[in-house]
């Protein structure tokens, strides 16, 4: 397996997984607008995505981090957003490995952490969060404006 800095080049890759990502948490197919979401994402510089590719070249899954500031701690620190694995990939290393690339570009841009949420029921995804080392937080309350 290997592991990319998605590029615009990767874009038909990164987007059939992001396409099936967004299914997976029941929205509706739509590859051409994942397709535009992720450009724009990458032309403005508005985050980063690290692609693992099969040793065949599939693409095989991506994390997603957008730049957040923490402003006690007067550093950056990245929003990991997206993480799939293709059904076909999972169990295989592939999330540990987007995990572990996601935590090296974090110490390289000399940020404060990782932040990430995922939904209470998804324990498969807090297992491998966990297994990364990262930390449940029960000392703060998360809130959410819907607009």
């Amino acid at each position: 397996m290997n592991i990319i800095k998605a590029t615009v080049s990767d874009l038909d890759d990164v987007a059939v997984l992001f396409n099936n990502y967004r299914i997976f948490y029941e929205q509706s197919s739509d590859l051409e607008g994942a397709k535009a979401f992720l450009k724009e994402r990458m032309e403005q510089n508005e985050s980063t995505i690290f692609l693992a590719k099969s040793k065949d070249g599939l693409p095989a899954g991506f994390v997603q981090l957008y730049p957040i500031f923490s402003s006690v701690g007067m550093k950056r620190k990245w929003l990991l957003n997206d993480l799939f694995v293709a059904e076909e990939y999972r169990r295989h290393g592939v999330g540990k490995a987007l995990m572990n690339q996601a935590k090296e570009f974090a110490v390289e841009t000399n940020t404060a952490g990782i932040l990430l949420e995922t939904s209470k029921d998804n324990v498969n995804a807090q297992a491998l969060y966990e297994s990364a080392g990262y930390e449940k937080e029960d000392t703060v309350y998360f809130y959410n404006l819907s607009l």
